[in-house]
């Protein structure tokens, strides 16, 4: 076999789409409910697809900021937070988030890819994760389920979706369309300053920590601003939120130099109106105790 040259789908994956595309039985990671969703919408599933990448991120960015923060970065009462997304070269972990997207994009790129191959419409019930390898590498890998429309409508480009069939089925019927997976990234770095360390220090009682809460409320807002664009790129109305977290560690960039980090992420799904109907789309079976 000749050696990947890194462009369109492995060799490997290639080969599975080629299967899939040529008939026989199908996979599917669909609940019950969901399949069922599906078929009263209109959809049927075609198999389950994948797309994955295993990617070293040798450089996260200049982790100092505290250095560059003015009289803070000194010692001084108050530090600045610095995000991923601002423009000083010389702090943030920029780098890191850009290896984020890349890993995310190409694994999910991948994924909808495969689903093409094998002539689906859409991937519904995308999980979308991230795992560490030995030696430093991560793993990004997008899995879920590839459905075709059964009618003569059907969507201009293969559409990705976290969602489960059932709320799929319930959108499209309220006239919604899903469109993309969307997502946004945001690391923010701030140094613990004087006023930081003296309202986190033990015995200080119960204040706030008002360092601490910028760091990840920028860190959050960056993040949400990063998914709104990503929205927009899309051309979509507007997105439904699966999941907003939050991680944070320090770093110690030079000796008695403290600086903590917050890594925010959010994803979601975008979404489009293509109509207008005011009719709910289901309604609630009632259940009645047997007694």
């Amino acid at each position: 076999m000749a050696d990947w040259d890194g462009r369109g789908l492995p060799p490997v994956a290639a080969e599975r789409a080629r299967r899939a595309a040529a008939g026989g039985a199908w996979t599917s990671l669909l609940s019950a409910p969901a399949a069922a969703g599906l078929k009263v919408a209109g959809f049927e599933p075609v198999g389950e697809v994948m797309g994955s990448i295993v990617q070293q991120i040798g450089w996260s960015g200049y982790g100092g900021c505290g250095i560059y923060g003015g009289l803070g970065g000194l010692g001084g009462w108050a530090s600045p937070t610095i995000t991923s997304s601002d423009s000083m070269r010389f702090g943030g972990f920029g780098p890191y988030v850009d290896a984020l997207y890349r890993g995310y994009g190409t694994a999910l790129g991948r994924m909808v890819q495969e689903a093409a191959t094998i002539g689906a419409d859409g991937v519904v019930g995308v999980g979308l994760t991230m795992s560490p390898l030995p030696g430093g590498p991560r793993e990004f890998t997008a899995l879920g389920t590839a459905v075709r429309a059964g009618g003569d409508i059907r969507p201009h480009r293969v559409f990705s979706t976290h969602l489960p069939g059932q709320d799929v089925a319930k959108l499209v019927t309220a006239g919604w369309m899903p469109t993309d997976l969307v997502y946004g990234i945001s690391v923010a770095i701030r140094h613990d300053d004087w006023r930081t360390r003296q309202q986190a220090a033990w015995g200080s009682g119960n204040t706030e920590v008002a360092g601490y809460t910028e760091l990840i409320t920028y860190a959050r807002a960056d993040a949400r601003g990063r998914l709104g664009g990503h929205v927009h790129e899309s051309g979509a109305d507007g997105a439904i939120v699966s999941s907003m977290d939050l991680r944070v560690w320090e770093i110690e960039p030079g000796e008695n130099h403290i600086d903590h980090v917050a890594e925010a992420t959010v994803f979601g799904t975008a979404l489009v109106r293509f109509h207008a109907d005011s009719a709910p789309p289901t309604r609630t079976l009632t259940f009645l105790p047997l007694r």
